[in-house]
């Protein structure tokens, strides 16, 4: 499935703060943690916890956030379907990127072991 401009541009304004309680509110509804939500985070953008509140507080879009982020290496690792889309066949790069957390968020939600989620064969 294409990802439209339109969505792609939507994605993009999206502001972090906006979605991050929806986050917390899933991995704990199921049992997970705010601190493993932000391991998840970390090991994805090299963001620890303390930048993600500085980043909240900015009220940084999707686009903003990534650009900022340091991409980890085995983030192509991440592969699946999430929200319709098949993570590995999006071409827009920030899509993917933001399709990436959405699925880690996803697994950690779904009980997945953290070794798994974050990759470490």
């Amino acid at each position: 499935m294409k990802t439209t401009p339109e969505h792609n541009e939507r994605v993009a304004k999206m502001t972090f703060s906006s979605v991050y309680p929806h986050y917390v509110t899933k991995v704990e509804k199921k049992g997970r943690t705010k601190e493993e939500l932000n391991q998840v985070i970390e090991w994805l953008t090299g963001f620890d916890e303390n930048k993600v509140k500085e980043l909240i507080a900015e009220k940084v879009t999707f686009e903003t956030f990534f650009q900022r982020a340091k991409l980890n290496p085995n983030a192509n690792l991440i592969t699946g379907v999430i929200c319709g889309y098949r993570i590995e066949e999006i071409e827009n790069t920030l899509t993917q990127q933001v399709r990436y957390l959405d699925k880690l968020v996803d697994e950690l939600a779904k009980g997945r072991k953290m070794e798994k989620i974050l990759r470490a064969g």
